[in-house]
């Protein structure tokens, strides 16, 4: 019986992958860089910035110290005080309904710990997330299964009964390495030929749609 949703956040509860690409292109410009391919930059979403823009500007993580702290300046003035508005239609209501039907939520993003408490407060959805954790409280990233596994033991459930919602190959393979069923969302960083190519088990195309796949496994028995 479905328990709980580990849910990403960028691209799956709240709309920015567009702002993420502005804010990477931003950072390449201020240190004089050419632009990058936007479908480069929306790959890399889910990864920790330092992996993320390394690979941008070519030189790994090690290397990208400066573009990392230029990036979190341009997302702190222009991004986060629009963070409430950017959430995608039907997520607010849609948790409020699945918490009426006893499911717990956690939030397991490629966020530093801080960026993910700030993004889900300024969304807010404290009072409906029980658990919010960044990839800087695990040893290993997405894709590992380092932060699923870690939710589910801050929550108390099973693999078996929970289901990990995201928009990217990352969340797919880490909900695959830690034994949880997954929901791939399409509206949004990948295209949908991407994500069925990762296997979900299942695609749903808003988040209202989501809601629905979960409902539907409230009072299904898990072994």
């Amino acid at each position: 019986m479905l328990r709980a949703l580990l849910l990403d956040l960028d691209g799956t509860l709240v709309d920015t992958p567009q702002a993420i690409v502005d804010v990477a292109q931003g950072t390449l410009a201020a240190l004089g860089l050419p632009a990058a391919d936007p479908d480069a930059i929306k790959e890399t979403i889910g990864l920790p910035l330092p992996i993320a823009l390394g690979q941008l500007i070519g030189t790994g993580p090690a290397g990208a110290a400066d573009a990392v702290e230029i990036y979190r300046v341009l997302w702190r003035t222009h991004v986060t005080p629009r963070i409430p508005q950017l959430l995608y239609p039907g997520v607010r209501e849609g948790l409020a309904e699945l918490k009426r039907a006893d499911l717990r939520f956690a939030v397991v993003t490629g966020k530093t710990q801080d960026g993910a408490d700030s993004t889900v407060a300024a969304a807010g959805l404290n009072d409906v997330i029980e658990v919010v954790l960044g990839y800087t409280s695990v040893a290993n990233p997405k894709p590992a299964p380092d932060i699923a596994l870690l939710a589910l033991d801050k929550l108390g459930v099973r693999p078996e009964d929970a289901v990990i919602v995201g928009d990217s190959t990352h969340d797919l393979e880490m909900a695959r390495r830690a034994g949880v069923q997954s929901i791939a969302v399409t509206y949004g960083a990948l295209p949908e030929a991407a994500l069925r190519a990762a296997s979900p088990t299942w695609v749903a195309h808003s988040f209202p749609e989501v809601v629905r796949i979960a409902r539907g496994l409230v009072n299904v028995e898990t072994p």
